[in-house]
């Protein structure tokens, strides 16, 4: 009795094909299925799997895990032909699908049925061609996952192959994809819903997608714009510039009328050296622009940046001039400061020094104001030697910041103390290095003692100035300008022994320079010691120090 209950489940789960053309669906879904085939870079076969055409479009579903790893893939459909998979428009790796787009003229696509089913309905798997059996089950539950999809679990016999492929009703409605069993002897299978499969999408988050990631298979762009634009501007810090400039192909493609793809494809074709091409999507962005003030700012960088930082190669029809009149077509069309801003960058790069001060009178009370916007304003005092304008807009650089000060204020304190210091603001300058030494204990090097040196000596600040020089000739004990410096304060200071040391030891490390020998001889001249002092003065002298034959006089008679 029991071998017939086996032998009779086999007939049950087992059926020929022409059992089911009775059912008139069978013979034109079964067009739809199809399998799938990936392969790694050495065109080596890494997976297979089930699938079938869904909508009209030539999209397809299949499971996901043998695009893992994969750099290209083909289904082959139910008459034996092989289409190439031309990018991935979706996929999930919990539930294991995957939803592609196939290069395939008329696609026999199917549509996932909303049908909800119960309990003991009778389901159906159809094979690939190669398989002349199909395989009958019955629906054991549907539980409602996600936005209301159903997962089936399905009483049935799963052949060894028979991941990914289609679960259907009585009806020939398409109701999911299979999914790996438990054990390969399991009666027991799952699938999840095709409704879901065709579900899954794009979005401008989808390019930092784990699963995702782990395919080298090109991926669709999303079909909203904006998420589209997010996807851009993601890809272009995150990914590789072959996948880079194949986004920006397929946005200017799916959205022609949009500015976004041809702005971001001619920055890369700028960064790339092909000025031609980088003008010409420009123009074309000016062309379709939406908002044609956008665009103007970046043709106006995009040739700031190439004649400023990049002139070489030259590209003739880019020219400063260019450069400013984008940028005040930007203004024209939508007056905001940062255009304004844009104008005084090109003005400064031409040297109109007092047109771009004026420009930048104009924005430093706007929205743009900031340490930033009062250093960029101060360089063009800089350039016209106005040391009284430059000092005033680095005090209100560095005004803009709080006390107790951050670190964001060490660049414009620093640039602050060493302008005070060519102003002849000595104290004040010193005042401004101490504040930077506050901020920066743990970054700082010999030469900013050095530089901390000179305020404190020429501001009168002694003691001070020793513990500077002294320490910069730690930091950096090869540099002969540091001892004698530091032997030259010494002697200003009466400190004559200590003189003596230090340009002894600035001679050991450079015998030929000559202020080692100018500063040992002085020192010795003033402890009293003339004779081996004016040696030393002669020996300067011979090396060439202006300074040698006036303390020679002085001190030889």
């Amino acid at each position: 009795m029991k071998s017939k209950l086996l032998v009779l489940s086999f007939f049950l789960f087992q059926l020929p094909l022409a059992t089911l053309q009775a059912q008139s669906w069978v013979k034109k879904t079964a067009k739809s299925v199809l399998t799938l085939k990936t392969f790694d870079a050495n065109g080596t076969l890494l997976g297979s799997s089930g699938g079938v055409f869904i909508g009209e479009a030539g999209d397809a579903i299949s499971s996901f895990a043998p695009f893992r790893g994969a750099s290209s893939a083909v289904v082959i459909d139910a008459q034996g032909k092989e289409y190439p998979v031309e990018m991935l428009l979706g996929a999930n790796d919990t539930y294991d699908v995957a939803k592609f787009r196939v290069t395939i003229k008329k696609p026999q696509g199917l549509t996932a049925s909303k049908v909800k089913m119960t309990a003991g309905s009778p389901v159906y798997l159809l094979p690939y061609r190669e398989m002349k059996t199909a395989v009958a089950g019955e629906l054991s539950k549907s539980e409602t996952f996600g936005q209301g999809y159903d997962y089936y679990t399905v009483k049935i016999q799963m052949p060894e192959n028979g991941v990914g492929w289609p679960l259907f009703d009585a009806e020939g409605q398409l109701l999911g994809l299979m999914q790996q069993p438990a054990t390969a002897t399991d009666t027991l299978a799952y699938a999840v819903s095709a409704l879901y499969a065709d579900s899954l999408k794009m979005t401008g988050l989808s390019i930092n997608d784990e699963a995702l990631r782990s395919t080298h298979i090109r991926k669709a762009l999303p079909s909203d714009v904006a998420q589209a634009q997010l996807t851009l501007f993601i890809a272009s810090s995150t990914q590789d510039s072959a996948t880079y400039v194949q986004l920006l192909n397929d946005f200017v493609q799916q959205f022609p009328n949009e500015q976004d793809g041809y702005v971001g494809r001619a920055q890369f074709a700028a960064g790339d050296d092909r000025y031609a091409d980088a003008d010409r999507d420009m123009e074309q962005a000016l062309k379709v622009a939406q908002k044609p003030d956008e665009v103007h700012f970046s043709y106006s960088r995009l040739m700031y940046d190439k004649l400023v930082y990049r002139p070489n190669p030259a590209y003739e029809p880019w020219t400063l001039d260019r450069a400013l009149q984008e940028a005040v077509a930007a203004y024209d069309a939508n007056p905001q400061p940062v255009y304004k801003q844009q104008q005084a960058y090109v003005l400064y790069a031409q040297k109109k020094y007092s047109e771009a001060s004026a420009v930048y009178e104009t924005i430093l009370g706007s929205s743009l104001r900031s340490p930033d916007l009062f250093f960029e304003a101060s360089r063009c005092k800089l350039m016209q030697a106005d040391t009284l304008g430059y000092l005033s807009l680095l005090d209100s650089a560095v005004n803009m910041f709080s006390r107790p000060l951050l670190k964001e204020a060490a660049p414009f304190i620093l640039t602050r103390a060493q302008a005070r210091l060519e102003a002849g603001k000595f104290r004040e300058a010193t005042t401004d290095f101490n504040d930077y030494e506050q901020l920066m204990a743990a970054q700082l090097n010999d030469h900013f003692y050095y530089l901390r040196f000179q305020a404190e000596q020429s501001g009168r600040l002694f003691q001070q100035a020793l513990n500077d020089i002294s320490k910069a000739v730690e930091l950096n004990p090869q540099q002969e300008l540091y001892y004698a410096e530091k032997a030259s304060l010494e002697v200003r200071v009466g400190l004559y022994d200590e003189a003596i040391q230090t340009a002894q030891a600035c001679i050991r490390l450079q015998p030929e320079y000559s202020d080692g020998h100018l500063f040992l001889g002085l020192a010795q001249c003033l402890k009293g010691n003339k004779a081996e002092g004016v040696k030393s003065l002669q020996r300067a002298k011979e090396l060439g120090d202006p300074q040698a034959d006036g303390l020679i006089e002085k001190y030889g008679k």
